[in-house]
């Protein structure tokens, strides 16, 4: 029997990813140019970086399913090519948690570090767009169209959005 299907927590896990694949193409889609290298202040991350610490994050989470605990702190790629980064890291998570391979750490714990961690970003780009003067749309994300499992690039539309 696949643990994924029988293992409410890690059904969960599954779920939110997929939130975070939503909101995160949501952010990300339609940045305008020279977004990727917007910073508020000097020293702050880039939506570029930002971008590519989620990915991270994922191999993270992924590596610690897997019973390791591998770490990688990697240089933003060009914008198109960091988004298909993150969704192919979230694909491979996912493709884990539906797996039968025993997680080889606890459901909590990968949900308390990088997962709540890759969404908190999420966040921040949002808020980047917002102060680079390309906010996006605010989001009844109780009626998104958010299925397990659909964690690639392509996302619904939004079912309402805020005006």
């Amino acid at each position: 029997m696949n643990p994924s299907t029988t293992d409410p927590n890690r059904e969960m896990l599954r779920h939110t990813l997929a939130t975070l694949a939503y909101r995160a193409a949501k952010t990300l889609r339609g940045a305008p140019g020279g977004f990727p290298e917007f910073r508020v202040w000097e020293s702050s991350r880039t939506p570029a970086q930002i971008l590519a610490h989620m990915g991270d994050l994922l191999d993270w989470a992924l590596s610690l399913s897997k019973g390791k605990e591998e770490w990688h702190d990697s240089q933003p790629l060009p914008w198109e090519e960091e988004i298909r980064r993150f969704h192919a890291a979230l694909q491979a998570l996912d493709d884990c948690l539906a797996s039968d391979l025993p997680l080889g750490a606890p459901a909590e714990r990968l949900f308390q570090g990088p997962i709540a961690d890759a969404l908190t970003h999420v966040g921040q780009i949002a808020m980047l767009r917002r102060a680079a003067g390309a906010p996006i749309r605010g989001e009844n994300y109780f009626r998104a169209t958010i299925a397990t499992g659909r964690v690639g690039p392509g996302q619904p539309t939004p079912v309402r959005e805020f005006e």
